[in-house]
């Protein structure tokens, strides 16, 4: 029978190799800084090389230790370059945090064809094939490991005027790609979970504020959520207490999901 503490609930993360894909800004800025100050070693991924560098700079200086890798979720070589890359860095990636993705912004008949590839690679191909090729490894180096899907509080909630069909789409993707693979991959200890956001503060989100007003009067608690409040759920799904947790996402909307 295992010995477990008490309470069973530790975040320490040392010797784990975290993969944060959207790095470069708001929420995947802020996970790869969490996931670092409790002790993994994290490779951080995104478009904008100078964005990557100053992270890395940033983590360094706390006493983590980082590799930031140049990666584009819409091309599949990228993808698997990009795993080779932080393992030879870094080792192999135990925690996965597929958190990159685009709005289209959009009403679905006004969408051009190059959009709609660009969010469902973006969105939904890129995080299948890249947490493939991260469980592809941890199986055959017979490790456990943790998988963390940003969905989003639109998987579920659609309203008339959003104008963001395809990312609602491709998030409810997310949560179906979160709840099957975790089943695949139950017998091998690689734990899928997912978070499901409401509007979070982040370039993106400012950016539709500036665009549609400030709507979050229209929101029960009329505030944006700060990316901040998102740490304790990141914690848990990547931790060793939440060992027994597959195929789960947890709704993080502050009450945005219910008007």
């Amino acid at each position: 029978m295992p010995d477990f503490p008490l309470p069973h609930a530790s975040h320490d993360l040392t010797g784990e190799v975290a993969l944060v894909t959207g790095a470069t800004s708001g929420l995947g800025w802020r996970f790869a800084r969490v996931l670092a100050s409790v002790g993994a070693k994290v490779a951080i991924a995104g478009r904008r090389q100078e964005r990557l560098d100053e992270l890395a700079a940033l983590i360094r200086g706390d006493g983590g230790e980082i590799a930031a890798i140049r990666a584009d979720m819409s091309d599949a070589e990228s993808i698997v370059g990009l795993v080779e890359q932080a393992e030879t860095a870094l080792g192999t990636v135990t925690i996965l945090v597929n958190n990159a993705g685009i709005v289209d912004a959009e009403r679905a008949t006004k969408m051009p064809l190059q959009l709609i590839d660009d969010v469902f690679d973006t969105n939904l191909r890129g995080p299948y094939i890249l947490s493939c090729e991260v469980a592809r490894r941890l199986v055959a180096a017979k490790k456990p490991g943790r998988m963390v899907n940003i969905a989003s509080i639109a998987a579920y909630n659609y309203s008339p005027g959003s104008a963001a069909a395809l990312y609602s789409i491709t998030k409810a993707g997310m949560v179906r790609l979160t709840e099957v693979l975790a089943v695949e991959w139950s017998r091998f200890d690689i734990n899928v979970n997912g978070i499901a956001p409401g509007l979070v503060r982040s370039e993106m989100s400012e950016g539709m504020l500036g665009r549609m007003g400030d709507f979050t009067q229209h929101f029960p608690r009329k505030k944006i959520i700060e990316t901040e409040q998102l740490d304790s759920t990141l914690l848990y799904l990547c931790a060793p207490s939440s060992d027994c947790v597959t195929g789960t996402v947890i709704k993080l909307d502050d009450g945005q999901g219910s008007r």
